[in-house]
């Protein structure tokens, strides 16, 4: 894992995450415009849990919508269909998963790494290779760490380590906080899909939050951090 260096730090991106698909044809029909309002690095698609084939048959029914405006297809788990189904990589929650699905993924796909609940497991997945880290998903009893603890994490990771990190982000006020502390990317899910003004609208508003976040933070200046 190489060590932050110095330069202007680009403006950070959004990651969307879908809710678990259960219908691909109308959610793909949406995506484009969805998609189309706001700077979208990547989609993670959530999968209902079903045989091999179903799943593949998803992740193909929407990477059209999703690849088609340039952005990355990354399925949450399910690394040994990443390849069939055309995706772009998956992403690996814990330690364990992620270096049981590295080989198979690196070099051509994207392995990103959450779960990562202490410094050592973050920076594990740093030396294993993940493309970037994850701070502040809920876990699988539905709990996240506090802002605070999030915001923490994020500033520690950007000012030391290279590979890029993301933020959890549930509100406008955790997406600009998060963009302040280091985020290179910051991940929306609900916050999107259950605004009452429709997802694209969501999402250009988080978009400009985040734009509006990095303007404001201040310049890093050569050789200081």
């Amino acid at each position: 894992m190489t060590a932050k260096t110095t330069s202007a730090r680009p403006e950070p991106r959004l990651y969307l995450a879908t809710p678990v698909v259960t219908d691909a044809a109308a959610l793909a029909a949406s995506l484009t415009a969805i998609l189309a309002s706001a700077d979208v690095a990547a989609v993670l698609v959530r999968l209902k849990e079903s045989d091999p084939r179903s799943m593949i048959t998803t992740v193909k029914a929407l990477a059209p919508a999703i690849q088609g405006t340039g952005a990355a297809l990354l399925i949450d788990g399910h690394p040994d269909i990443v390849a069939r189904a055309g995706a772009d990589g998956a992403h690996l929650t814990g330690i364990a998963a992620l270096e049981e699905a590295l080989p198979g993924l690196k070099p051509d796909r994207i392995a990103g790494g959450g779960g990562l609940s202490t410094r050592h497991d973050s920076m594990r997945a740093g030396e294993l290779g993940a493309d970037y880290v994850l701070f502040g998903e809920r876990d699988a009893q539905g709990r996240r760490p506090s802002p605070d603890a999030v915001n923490e994490r994020l500033a520690w990771w950007a000012e030391l380590f290279e590979p890029p990190c993301v933020g959890y982000a549930i509100s406008l006020k955790e997406a600009a906080d998060f963009v302040a502390a280091g985020a290179d990317f910051v991940l929306v899910d609900d916050l999107v899909w259950n605004d009452a003004r429709g997802p694209a609208a969501a999402l250009a508003e988080i978009g400009t939050v985040i734009r509006n976040a990095h303007a404001a933070a201040p310049v890093a200046v050569a050789g200081q951090s």
